[in-house]
C-alpha cells in the first residue's frame, strides 16, 4: 500500500520534461483548486482554532460551507484528474482511477498551503472566508487561480512575492 502511495504521488506530482511545456488552462486549475479546498477550509479551521471563535467558518468542519465546497470537490475530480495526467505522464492516468489517489494527492498538497499560515493571520483569513461564503465554490475556485495568476504576473515582473509554480497557460485558455 505504502509503495501504491509513493508511486501515485511521484507520478502526479513530478511531471516529466516534456510536460514541463503543457499548461493548465483557467478550468483545469479550477478544477484542481476545488478539489483541494474543502480540506484546505478544514485544515485552516484546525490550524486557527485557538485564535477563532467556535461560530468562524472555518472552524465547522462539518458546516454548511464546507459541505458546498465538499460536494463541488467531488463534482471537479474528473476535471482535476484530467489536469494532473495533462503534466505528468501518461501512465499515471491508471493510477488515478484507484480510490486512494484523490485523498493522497490532497493530503500531499494541503499541508504545504496550510503551513505557510501564521497564526496571526488567522483573523484576516476568517474574514476572508466569511466573505467568499456566498459565492458558489466555483468563483472561490476562480478567485484562487486569478489570485496566482495576478502574483505570477508579479513575480515576473520581479516582485518579491511566493507563488507556487503552476504552469498556468498564458492566453487564456
Amino acid at each position: 500500500m505504502k509503495r501504491l502511495v509513493a508511486l501515485i504521488a511521484a507520478l502526479a506530482l513530478a511531471a516529466p520534461a516534456t510536460a514541463q511545456t503543457k499548461c493548465l488552462t483557467e478550468g483545469d486549475a479550477e478544477a484542481m483548486a476545488l478539489v483541494a479546498l474543502p480540506d484546505i477550509l478544514r485544515e485552516t479551521g484546525r490550524v486557527c482554532a485557538a485564535q477563532l471563535p467556535p461560530s468562524s467558518l472555518i472552524r465547522q468542519p462539518e458546516g454548511a460551507m464546507i459541505g458546498r465546497y465538499q460536494a463541488e470537490a467531488d463534482r471537479a475530480w474528473p476535471a482535476a484528474r484530467g489536469a494532473i495526467v495533462k503534466l505528468s505522464d501518461p501512465m499515471v492516468e491508471i493510477l488515478l482511477q484507484s480510490e486512494y489517489a484523490r485523498p493522497l494527492i490532497v493530503t500531499t498538497i494541503v499541508p504545504l498551503i496550510v503551513g505557510r499560515i501564521a497564526v496571526q493571520d488567522c483573523g484576516t483569513i476568517d474574514r476572508l472566508v466569511t466573505l467568499l461564503d456566498p459565492l458558489p465554490p466555483r468563483n472561490t475556485a476562480g478567485i484562487v487561480v486569478a489570485t496566482l495568476r495576478y502574483l505570477k504576473t508579479q513575480k515576473a515582473r520581479g516582485k518579491n512575492v511566493a507563488v507556487p509554480d503552476l504552469p498556468l497557460c498564458t492566453d487564456g485558455r
